[in-house]
Order: structure tokens, then C-alpha cells, then sequence
């Protein structure tokens, strides 16, 4: 039970990722921090559930590649439980019964890529330098508030010409490269480098992912970029399966939040926020217990966080015009099933190290195009793009002994489906999800002890995000830097004095990421609560 009489240097609204590392730093800080979630558990869309009996499954978010090394390290997340597993290949099956894979030898992945095309197997290495170096153009803005080019505040112009020196120290090759990846489709880019088809396919696929786009919509290069700067103990474009799930990612940043003096309270969900003289005050939860604090935090995402949680009379209209404007349409799916054997993909039979790492079902990008073009008009794709994993052949406690789990991440599940979802849509989506994966494991469907289908109104109904985008918002070039998620309001602060906004609708975005979550609360603490 909270004690009334209790005041709080600062309320973090949502127990998700980015509001724990918020409350992490703040606490840090020496502030008196309280997070309220509104679920039995933390961690919003980074949580591990055990859906049947004995089967652990990473629920919605399920691989880890962005989250920061600095918040890693100033956390000591390692000391508070993290572990991360590398997921060291990725093998798409192609229609024709071959297969392209990447490993995580280098020479392997060339030796595979010239049996393809040597000509690409040449371009693979300098393809990778780019992008590498790109990644590594594009990481300090992640950990930069995000400059106001409409202000003449010394500060943001500081920051503006802080940004152009280092835009210009870039140099007139990757600076082209890197203005084609904020403007080109994954595809038109990736024609630009390679001729095998399921080699630009697969790529292609990091850059739809979260989008209501597809492999040749403009700005999803930049999208394939956001995806390629993952890292892992600072290793660039290494991606990791957390032990125990994602959900262990959020429970060690909780663990690190509890162990500098944050209280953490779960089943506490807020109703609003409160509001005084433009300055907001506390909160009130849904069972109309009220709570004080200097500021509010809100993780929540820009729908939720405005047009709920505050009066609209205390934001200006233009504001609450350009939150209405900001666009989710979620589109991705999940499938998690419980199997009794292992998946036998005919492109390679049996139980090998390709069954360890990633399965894409990308097998050209016609095939990617065309699973995009069912959902422009309303329908989940028939023959969808997944990105298949089996965390339970690095992790065996996700699953009983001698059984697995699988974890299908599915596009296109579009949230305004036509007719929306019902039952029966949601077990026909999870029949075309089985019946792809049948075309390249026939005995799939025989494996299978239990399956749960969760569409985007199931994630928006379970997690509270905005018509089930993972992202808290599309990572569409409109919605992104200083306009994310809105003009004037992408610097962590908003138009009510003392109330905050920390998920990954703002700056830098989505993904298990908690650069968002850092750079509010330095906001906060600059501000000087």
C-alpha cells in the first residue's frame, strides 16, 4: 500500500522498458522515485510469460540488439541478472528447396554468398563497411537531444551546429550514402548493391519491420538502418536472445531501480494526471487514490500520454492536433508455440546450428511486396514475412525437457483489418502463419502442442500500446528527430509544466532500446527537480 502522506520527487507512469530505466536514472540521482504499472508485472512489451505449463515464451518483444552499452553499464545491468545469448545466423528457405545463410563466420558467409553470386559475395564486404560505418555516423544522435531547428535559443542552436560539424565530418561519400538511407526504400538501395534476390529480400526485411510499409516505400532504408545498429557488448549488428526471455531485460533494470531507492508498484494503474496552474501535480489512479510529486513521467505512448491522461484544455490545441495526426498503424503480429519436436526444414534437414539462429521467410522480395500488398487493402498477409526463432536450443529452461518453443514475429497484421478482429480472423491469421512455415517444415504442424496468436488489437488490449505498434509509433521520416512526436516537443518535456514524456514515441524510437528512458531523465534532472 502507498502512504498517502508521501511525496515523490518523481511518478513514472508504465513499468515498460524505457519507464524503469527512467526511474533507474532519477533514483540514481537521489531522487524519491515511484513506477506505477498498470499489470501484474513490469516491462511492457519486454516481458516473459509462461503461457502453458512449463513453456516460457518472450512474449512480444524477443530478441535484444539496441539496448544502450551506457545504460548497461552505468545499471550494472549484468550484476542485476542480464545475459544475453547470441543468435549467431539467419537461414532463409527459398522456394526453389535451396536456402541463403548468413553465420557468424565471416568466411562461411562469404563461401555461402558466392554460391550464390560471387559478384555479391565482392560487394557483401564492402556493403558491410558502409553500413558499419554508417551505424556508427548515426549512434551519437541517438544519444543527443534532438536540436529545434525553429528556435534561436542558444542552446538549440548549439546543438544544430553541433549536428552539422558532425554531419560534415562525415565526409562526401558517406555522407551521400547515409542521405540515401534516410530517403530510399530498403530495396531500391539494396538494388543498388547486390543482384541476388533473396540475398536483398531478407536484408529488405529489417526495414519494414514495425511499419505499415513495404520493401520499396521510401524511407524504409532508414528503417533497415535503425535495425543494423544493433550491438551487443559493442559489437555492431550482433543480435542476442536474453536468458529467461525478454522479460529478464526488464526485471534487471528493475532490479538496478529498486537497488537505488526506487519503488516500484505493480496492479497500480492511473487514471490521469493532475493538473494545477499548468503544472502538473501527481497523479490520481483508477480506484481515485491521489499521489503527489514535483514531476510526472509518463512511458507511456504519445495517444495514451495526451489524449488521455490530461485535460485538453491544458495542452494548446496545435499540440493536441499534431497528436492526433501521429500515426501508429500497427502491423506486425506475433505466434508463440509450444512444440513437442523440432521443425524440419527440407532446405536443410535435421537438427543443425541453423535451427540456433534466425529463420526468415523472405524468400525474394516479390514474396515481401506482395505480403505488403494484402494489407494496403485491409487483409493480413496470406503468405506473410516472419522472422522465426527457438529460444529454447540456446536457452532450455524456456521450455521442458526435450520440448521447445518458437517465436514467430509476423508482417502483416494490420490493425484496421477489414471487418476488425474477431476470433475467428485471428485463428485464420494463425492458420496462414502455419501454413507458410508448412511450405518450407512440412511436419510443423505435427510439432505443434499449443499455439497463442496475438494480433495488434491483442497487443494494444494487453499492453496498453496504441493500435499494437511496437514502436510506440511508426519510424516514418516525419516522425522522426525533432519531430517525434511532435514539433517543438521532441526534448522530453511537453506543454504542461512538470510532466514528461519518456517512451519510445519520442526521440530516438522503438525497440528494447531505453535511450528514450536515459535522455528524459537527464532531462528532468537538468531541469533541476
Amino acid at each position: 500500500m502507498l502512504k498517502k502522506a508521501t511525496r515523490y520527487d518523481a511518478i513514472v507512469i508504465g513499468g515498460g522498458h524505457n519507464g524503469l530505466v527512467n526511474a533507474a536514472y532519477l533514483a540514481r540521482a537521489g531522487k524519491r522515485v515511484l513506477v506505477l504499472e498498470r499489470r501484474p508485472r513490469v516491462g511492457g512489451a519486454a516481458v516473459t510469460e509462461e503461457v502453458f505449463p512449463g513453456f516460457k515464451f518472450s512474449m512480444f518483444s524477443y530478441v535484444v540488439s539496441l539496448l544502450r552499452p551506457e545504460i548497461i553499464r552505468d545499471l550494472d545491468l549484468p550484476g542485476h541478472g542480464l545475459h544475453i545469448l547470441p543468435l549467431e545466423s539467419t537461414v532463409t528457405p527459398m522456394l526453389n528447396g535451396d536456402y541463403l545463410a548468413a553465420w557468424a563466420d565471416h568466411d562461411a558467409t562469404r563461401r555461402e554468398l558466392v554460391r550464390h553470386s560471387p559478384r555479391d559475395a565482392e560487394a557483401y564486404d564492402e556493403y558491410g563497411r558502409l553500413m558499419h560505418h554508417m551505424a556508427r555516423a548515426v549512434k551519437p544522435i541517438i544519444s543527443m537531444v534532438p536540436p529545434d531547428p525553429t528556435s534561436l535559443s542558444p542552446r538549440d542552436l548549439l546543438g544544430l551546429l553541433r549536428l552539422g560539424k558532425h554531419f560534415r565530418g562525415l565526409g562526401a561519400e558517406q555522407f551521400h550514402a547515409l542521405f540515401k538511407l534516410m530517403t530510399m526504400s530498403s530495396a531500391d538501395f539494396l538494388d543498388e548493391w547486390f543482384e541476388t534476390d533473396v540475398l536483398k529480400a531478407t536484408k529488405s526485411a529489417s526495414g519494414i519491420i514495425g511499419t505499415f510499409l513495404g520493401p520499396r516505400s521510401p524511407g524504409t532504408a532508414y528503417v533497415l538502418l535503425h535495425h543494423y545498429m544493433g550491438e551487443i557488448d559493442g559489437v555492431f549488428r550482433a543480435w542476442g536472445f536474453a536468458k529467461g526471455g525478454t522479460g529478464s531485460v526488464s526485471e534487471a533494470i528493475a532490479s538496478a531501480a529498486r537497488n537505488f531507492g526506487a519503488e516500484i508498484h505493480t496492479d497500480a494503474p492511473v487514471a490521469r494526471v493532475l493538473v494545477k496552474g499548468g503544472r502538473a501535480t501527481g497523479v490520481a489512479l483508477e480506484n481515485g487514490e491521489e499521489i503527489r510529486a514535483r514531476v510526472v513521467v509518463s512511458g507511456l505512448d504519445p495517444r495514451r500520454t495526451f489524449l488521455q491522461l490530461v485535460e485538453p484544455n491544458e495542452l494548446p490545441g496545435e499540440f493536441v492536433d499534431d497528436i492526433k495526426r501521429f500515426k501508429f498503424r500497427g502491423s506486425s503480429g506475433k505466434v508463440n508455440l509450444a512444440l513437442g519436436a523440432l521443425p524440419n526444414f527440407t532446405c536443410m534437414p535435421g537438427n543443425g546450428p541453423h535451427l540456433r539462429g534466425a529463420v526468415s521467410i523472405s524468400p525474394n522480395l516479390e514474396y515481401v511486396e506482395r505480403a505488403y500488398d494484402d494489407a494496403k487493402y485491409g487483409e493480413f498477409s496470406r503468405q506473410p514475412y516472419m522472422d522465426v526463432v527457438i529460444p529454447s536450443l540456446i536457452d532450455p529452461g524456456m521450455a521442458p525437457p526435450g520440448k521447445h518453443v518458437m517465436s514467430i514475429f509476423v508482417q502483416y497484421a494490420p490493425y484496421n483489418l477489414n471487418g476488425g478482429w474477431t476470433d475467428a480472423k485471428r485463428e485464420a491469421f494463425g492458420d496462414a502463419v502455419i501454413d507458410t512455415i508448412a511450405q518450407f517444415a512440412p511436419n510443423i504442424r505435427s510439432c505443434i502442442l499449443h499455439r497463442q496468436v496475438l494480433t495488434p488489437a491483442d497487443i494494444e488490449r494487453i499492453t496498453g500500446l496504441s493500435e499494437g505498434n511496437i514502436f510506440q509509433g511508426e519510424l516514418a521520416l516525419h516522425q522522426l528527430f525533432f519531430l517525434r512526436p511532435a514539433p517543438s516537443w521532441a526534448k522530453y518535456r511537453t506543454p504542461v509544466r512538470g510532466f514528461y514524456q519518456c517512451g519510445s514515441g519520442t526521440h530516438p524510437g522503438g525497440g528494447i532500446m531505453g535511450a528514450s528512458g536515459r535522455l528524459a531523465a537527464l532531462a528532468v534532472l537538468e531541469d533541476g527537480v
